[in-house]
């Protein structure tokens, strides 16, 4: 059966879906929920959330969150009172955790706050990062696989109750977190990498693989997963697919939307999308997974990914260097891309307030001893280390020679 003919079910439900969506007004499109009904005309819930600047800069290291009690963070709903609870919307009950308890099986699956009081074990799941906002969910679920995952929202679907995925919780912006009593589906436990080829360079995991245990893995083959987040820790290749991180490789790599040659989700209705192909050349058919990219689980949750991965570079040089205007640092890129071409990996922006803050909190000193209003990091990448450090050499002395740079190291 051709690729076109396997995927077209999928494609009739994602069209079903698409006419049963109703955007409420007062919410934005980037934070809505998923567990609508394909065969009624049901508005998802949805939760309100801020813009980001970057993928990049929405993520961080969970490890050294800020120092805020949970139960002082004031809940979402009541930040936002003008969001009201769907009342078509279910409330939990019994029966519906112990379904849930018979078909995940293990008890670390579960955590129920239904039946129990469980608030200690659920507030990591509640609120985000930055204890910006917090949901009151009382039940999480944590799948080891697709079908489980296939199971749990069907079930869902069919009693109308609402269902919040979530990866690692890395984010800034109170995606990943419920706003009133949703399911959380966390896929934490669907952690398996399933191959990788050293020939082509595909590597295939379940979604809720970690960012930097993938990156390890591929480290030992000699590659390197095309994204780098300073979550890379804590969160999941799935969660970075489904909110297209860009991340610090975007510039020599490219986005989500490049890189990622296929993937497995779960419809809202439980229909399962097997798109998982390993193929870098395929033009047949309509290219479903890029809907998934950047779609926050509003149409399906991602279960696995097949992404292109590229060889590991030999030769690392880092420079650092202050300037004195946004115009400057523009020359400064431009000169970056023209000089530097092929091994410039990476070219980071950040300001006089930004570093003064991170010095403030930090205590660590700063690479250069003047104040600038901007500062730059590049980073090169390729594989003969006199061959770049040449390159990056002349570069920087050619911009310190025509004042576009005032200092660097």
């Amino acid at each position: 059966m051709s690729r076109l003919y396997r995927l077209l079910p999928a494609a009739r439900r994602l069209r079903i879906a698409d006419d049963t969506f109703q955007e409420a007004p007062f919410a934005r499109s980037s934070a809505i929920r998923i567990a609508v009904p394909t065969s009624q005309h049901i508005r998802w819930q949805h939760a309100q959330a801020e813009a980001t600047t970057s993928a990049a800069g929405a993520d961080h290291a969970p490890q050294e969150q800020p120092d805020r009690s949970q139960k002082q963070i004031k809940y979402t709903s009541e930040s936002y009172p003008n969001i009201q609870r769907d009342s078509r919307f279910k409330e939990l009950n019994s029966d519906d955790v112990k379904f849930f308890k018979d078909l995940l099986g293990s008890e670390s699956a579960v955590i129920d706050g239904v039946n129990q009081d469980a608030l200690s074990d659920l507030e990591g799941f509640n609120a985000d990062w930055m204890k910006k906002y917090r949901g009151k969910a009382k039940l999480v679920l944590k799948p080891d696989s697709t079908e489980q995952v296939s199971e749990i929202l069907k079930y869902c679907n069919g009693n109308l109750l609402a269902v919040n995925p979530q990866g690692g919780n890395t984010g800034l912006v109170g995606g990943s977190v419920p706003v009133f009593d949703e399911i959380i589906l966390n896929l934490s436990r669907l952690n398996k990498i399933r191959s990788f080829d050293d020939v082509s360079g595909v590597f295939v995991a379940d979604a809720g693989v970690i960012l930097e245990a993938a990156d390890n893995h591929l480290a030992e083959h000699g590659h390197i997963f095309p994204l780098d987040l300073g979550a890379k820790g804590s969160c999941q290749i799935g969660g970075n697919v489904a909110t297209n991180a860009g991340g610090l490789r975007l510039l020599r790599y490219g986005s989500m939307h490049g890189n990622i040659l296929g993937l497995e989700a779960v419809l809202p209705d439980g229909t399962i999308v097997d798109d998982l192909s390993k193929l870098r050349k395929n033009n047949t058919g309509y290219d479903l997974k890029q809907l998934f990219i950047g779609g926050e689980g509003t149409i399906g949750i991602i279960t696995a990914i097949s992404i292109l991965c590229p060889r590991r570079s030999q030769a690392v040089n880092v420079a650092y260097f202050g300037l004195e205007s946004y115009a400057k640092v523009q020359e400064a890129f431009k000169e970056a891309k023209h000089q530097l071409g092929e091994i410039l990996s990476a070219f980071e922006l950040m300001d006089h307030r930004s570093q003064a803050l991170y010095n403030k909190a930090t205590g660590a000193r700063l690479p250069l001893e003047a104040e600038h209003p901007f500062y730059c990091l590049i980073e090169t990448s390729g594989s003969n280390t006199d061959h770049d450090s040449e390159k990056l050499n002349a570069f920087l002395e050619h911009v310190m020679g025509e004042e576009i740079v005032s200092d660097g190291v």
